[in-house]
């Protein structure tokens, strides 16, 4: 056990020169371009400014909060709102499997057209899905639900890139925790007021599909948030608060990001040891949504479950984002011991979950109409244990996403590079999510659903913890970073930031 006292380190010794960290860190205030983006407002102290990483994040996760996250509240629902899940399963396992193609190559596309128009283009999808769930409901089109869910994949798959690459390179290296964690609160915040729709809408519905209002309050919001995509800037307009820049390709090709795709395995072969952790990291919404929450609740329970699952992915998003940028600890440490307390709730939540699970009636009691007035509701007595456990699984998953989107961030700065490996993570998330749809979809036995999932997250810590524990260091020297682009340090730092670096040399 390392003693706290050597993990307590003063900044200088934390930062060398050279590294992200001691450029952040310099004390000049930097000049700015000219121009309407770059002009600053001052609010509560601070200065702002549109082209800022603070305030482009904050963008992007209003996107999120009106698209992927209305989509997460419907999908809450269990069955996305319909009483038989089967369609949905159809749908998440086309969904799931274009997003899985698609995401890998999306680096590739978010590095050549730029991360506004990834973007732009991924939030086109998600109105369609809630329309073809609408559809669904009076007229039993199986067809379009599923074309739907395919097509979401393929925008879903750009848009997650994109998200992942603003989240782990725009912000400076110390503070990766903290903006993590704000967009997490705040996409999570689109589930929760989507959560309140059919809520509210359902509130004295005790059986039966969620009614048309709750879909078309859907996709008003997703519409919303695809629009809002054309006021972002582009990555290249983007500037710190030092005055540094985002690693980027200059002048990319087609040619030259293909490649670098590759390059991002080839010259870091030990990243493929994330592969597993990425592949479990929505894996446990299959079983906790349809064999949880559809199969032991009623409309109205789900509708409330949902709403309390996706406050408490706040909840730990905020606990876990600003504990993983704490100061006072090596950001190795904090990574070894992040991974640590990661591990340990794998047991304690889903052998909270296990409990539960062994005294549920098979699937093909559950599944049955006749079975829906013996599902649990909110007024029975019984609801309080699995209300508190649907509570911890919604931590659990925040924590999952907030621990994978940090260490990412801290193997590298590169806008390019972790472009990369958003896709990566996302087609191997997406793989994850419809291997265990389509298992669902074939009407596996909700046990065998739970144990494979515990068994699937538990694994893949195993493999991942090397890179964790010997590929995460206290800083993430530039010239690494560059080794991923065709830009110099001088395009990246500050002339102020370059020159005072210099000088301590």
């Amino acid at each position: 056990m390392v003693d706290a006292k050597e993990t307590a380190i003063p900044a200088a010794e934390a930062h060398p020169a050279g590294s992200h960290s001691d450029v952040a860190d310099s004390t000049h205030h930097a000049a700015r371009p000219e121009g309407r983006i770059y002009r600053g407002v001052n609010f509560a102290g601070k200065e702002f400014w549109y082209a800022s990483p603070k305030i482009q994040l904050l963008m992007v996760a209003l996107v999120c909060f009106l698209c992927p996250g209305m989509y997460n509240a419907l999908q809450g629902l269990g069955g996305g709102g319909q009483l038989d899940p089967t369609v949905q399963d159809h749908a998440s396992t086309a969904l799931y499997s274009v997003f899985a193609v698609v995401a890998f190559f999306s680096g590739s596309f978010a590095n050549k057209l730029g991360i506004r128009v990834t973007l732009g283009v991924g939030g086109i999808g998600y109105s369609l899905y809630s329309a073809s769930l609408l559809c669904y409901t009076h007229t039993q089109n199986v067809g379009f639900v599923i074309f739907a869910g395919a097509f979401l994949g393929l925008c879903a798959g750009l848009l997650w890139t994109a998200q992942g690459a603003i989240m782990m390179s725009y912000p400076p290296e110390q503070s990766k925790g903290r903006y993590i964690s704000w967009f997490w609160i705040i996409f999570n915040l689109g589930a929760v007021v989507g959560s309140l729709i059919p809520l509210g809408q359902n509130v004295s519905n005790n059986s039966g599909t969620v009614t048309d209002g709750t879909y078309v309050g859907f996709i008003v919001l997703m519409v919303v948030g695809a629009v809002l995509t054309l006021f972002l800037v582009d990555a290249d307009k983007v500037i710190r608060d030092d005055g540094s820049k985002i690693i980027l390709m200059k002048n990319p090709t087609w040619q030259s990001e293909f490649i670098g795709l590759w390059e991002c395995i080839s010259l870091s072969p030990w990243v493929v040891a994330l592969f597993p952790m990425f592949f479990a990291s929505n894996i446990f919404y299959t079983y906790q949504q349809n064999g949880l929450n559809l199969a032991g609740f009623n409309i109205r329970t789900r509708s409330l479950n949902n709403l309390l699952y996706w406050l408490a992915q706040i909840f730990g998003a905020v606990i876990f984002g600003y504990a993983l940028d704490f100061p006072k600890l090596r950001r190795s440490m904090r990574a070894k011991i992040s991974f640590g307390i990661l591990f340990a709730l794998t047991f304690i939540i889903w052998g909270g979950g296990y409990a539960w699970q062994r005294n549920q009636p098979p699937r093909s009691v559950s599944s049955e109409p006749s079975y829906e007035p013996n599902k649990t509701d909110w007024t029975d007595p019984a609801f309080i244990g699995p209300m508190f456990l649907y509570i911890f699984y919604g931590f659990y998953d925040s924590v999952w996403q907030t621990c994978i989107y940090w260490y990412m961030g801290a193997l590298s700065n590169s806008g390019r590079r972790t472009a990369n490996m958003a896709g990566f993570y996302k087609a191997f998330q997406s793989a994850g999510a419809a291997i265990f749809w389509r298992l669902d979809g074939l009407h596996v036995e909700y046990n065998t659903l739970f144990a494979s999932t515990w068994g699937v997250c538990a694994g893949a810590l195993l493999v991942a913890a090397p890179v964790i524990f010997l590929k995460i260091h206290d800083t993430t020297e530039i010239e690494e970073d560059l080794k991923f682009s065709d830009e110099t340090v001088e395009d990246v730092v500050a002339p102020a930031a370059l020159d005072e670096k210099h000088a301590h040399v």
